[in-house]
């Protein structure tokens, strides 16, 4: 489209243009499967409305007096007699649900450098729903986050914590999600009502995740895998796999949905990007778990996953919802960094809308404190929310793709590979500053990214303000000089 009114172009500009569906992708690196001995968990948040606006927030630590906790769905569970300090990133319409917004916080680390991602939804087949339904008010998506990192000193204690509520309380949905700590990475799938599953990733492998039960040939008895009670038996007596194996045990048969197009076609492109040489066949039912790349996977490596499409490669022409939709709300890399100081290992690169169209931006765990527009805005178009900046840019770039979109793509990827340097000799500084003066040094790491933001946010703006221009011009009609001259004699 070359040309349109400045009526379709507001419209254009500030309307949903995605679709409901099951959402997001996700990936875990083990540590010695990164580039740079970093775990890593990412995902892309995708939703059935794009015009939803997120925040950047921090829940202090707290002591607690009430007896019970409400989650917000209706879940009420004890309260803990202590909060640890964590970060999050709530929707903005989170206080409605729970007073203190802590509702569909997505992702973040905790002060004892335990991250999460949570959810890739999934879907739970009938036969496990029929034998173990979820419960309304049960654990969900929007309130694990909240659940696990305000209590979690290890990885493994989270997944066991989430796993006791599921077991106690109930779970409300299907989900697979990703819990970190310096030392190791857990992969949980949520498969009915009360059973789950978690699974250490190997450190020198990587998982790829779309929206479907992952976790298959594992041992049940191994030290490194954790499930709900009686999980077995559970699934041998309702005939959830024909013949089930302890040894062999195949969690995402019994409960959920496998050989579905719309995920192991991601699958397979996550895999093919990671570890070509295997050329493995498309649409299998399943494909493996755990891989090693066949390169040392790095932060640019992820976005290059997470911004996935199928060209070029043999699903060009049918491949089923690829990483990039238009309905991506932000993109999450954690990184946990076992080399830098304690107050240092934490490293989130953040970007708002579709990732393809924007940029990812280093934020140090020690940031407590956010500039204001990534803490305002609503589902509403504002001119002074972070979200709004980023999403907006994307929407003016879809009127003319062919003249816009590049000029969008260069400015981000050239801001994003500078931020890859800066982060990469900053982090030099920091570690040698760190042992002379610690706070002065977690001070430095907290300001270079509360700017980053800053510039970052005003660098949309310009951008905005540019393109805006651009179409402007562009729905002009254009007179001749006699006319020109006429009009402006007028």
């Amino acid at each position: 489209m070359k040309k349109m009114s400045l009526a379709l172009l507001s419209v254009a500009v500030l309307s949903a243009i995605g679709i409901n569906a099951d959402a997001c992708t996700g990936l875990i690196v083990g540590k010695d499967a990164s580039d740079d001995g970093s775990i890593i968990i990412a995902r892309n948040e995708d939703y059935g409305i794009t015009n939803w606006n997120k925040y950047l927030a921090y829940r202090p630590e707290q002591d607690n007096t009430e007896s019970h906790w409400e989650l917000g769905n209706g879940l009420i569970v004890p309260m803990p007699d202590h909060f640890f300090a964590y970060s999050a990133m709530p929707d903005w319409n989170a206080k409605r649900k729970t007073q203190d917004g802590r509702y569909f916080e997505e992702r973040g680390i905790n002060e004892y450098n335990v991250a999460i991602s949570a959810t890739t939804s999934a879907e739970a087949n009938k036969q496990a729903m029929k034998a173990d339904p979820f419960i309304d008010a049960g654990v969900i998506e929007a309130n694990i986050p909240a659940l696990v990192l305000s209590q979690a000193k290890t990885a493994k204690e989270g997944v066991k914590i989430l796993g006791k509520y599921i077991e106690s309380f109930g779970a409300g949905e299907a989900n697979s999600l990703y819990i970190a700590d310096i030392n190791e990475v857990w992969l949980m799938e949520i498969g009915s009502g009360h059973h789950w599953i978690g699974v250490k990733v190997p450190s020198n492998s990587y998982a790829m995740m779309a929206n479907g039960l992952r976790i298959h040939g594992v041992d049940l008895h191994s030290a490194d895998l954790l499930h709900s009670k009686n999980l077995f038996r559970f699934t041998k007596q309702h005939h959830l796999l024909k013949h089930p194996k302890h040894n062999n045990f195949n969690f995402a048969k019994a409960f959920g949905v496998i050989g579905d197009l719309y995920n192991i076609d991601r699958e397979w492109l996550g895999q093919e990007i990671l570890s070509p040489s295997l050329s493995q066949e498309t649409r299998q039912k399943q494909y493996p778990l755990f891989l090693k790349p066949d390169d040392k996977i790095s932060v640019n490596d992820i976005d290059k996953v997470l911004r996935a499409t199928y060209n070029g490669t043999e699903l060009e022409y049918d491949g089923k919802r690829p990483m990039k939709v238009s309905r991506q709300l932000e993109t999450h890399i954690i990184q946990l960094r076992a080399d830098m100081p304690f107050e240092l290992q934490g490293l989130i690169w953040q970007s708002y809308g579709i990732l393809d169209d924007s940029v990812l931006m280093p934020i140090y765990a020690t940031l407590h404190h956010y500039p204001k527009p990534y803490m305002v805005g609503t589902d509403s178009y504002s001119d002074n929310s972070a979200f709004w900046q980023f999403r907006g840019l994307s929407s003016l770039a879809s009127i003319n793709q062919d003249q816009y979109e590049p000029v969008l793509h260069k400015m981000w990827n050239k801001k994003e590979n500078e931020f890859y340097d800066e982060v990469r000799n900053l982090d030099q500084v920091l570690k040698y500053s760190y042992d002379m003066d610690p706070q002065g040094t977690i001070k430095m790491a907290s300001e270079y990214s509360f700017m980053q933001l800053k510039q970052t946010y005003n660098q949309a703006k310009k951008l905005r303000y540019k393109m805006m221009t651009m179409l402007t011009k562009n729905a002009e009609k254009h007179y001749s000089q006699a006319e020109f001259d006429k009009i402006m004699k007028l």
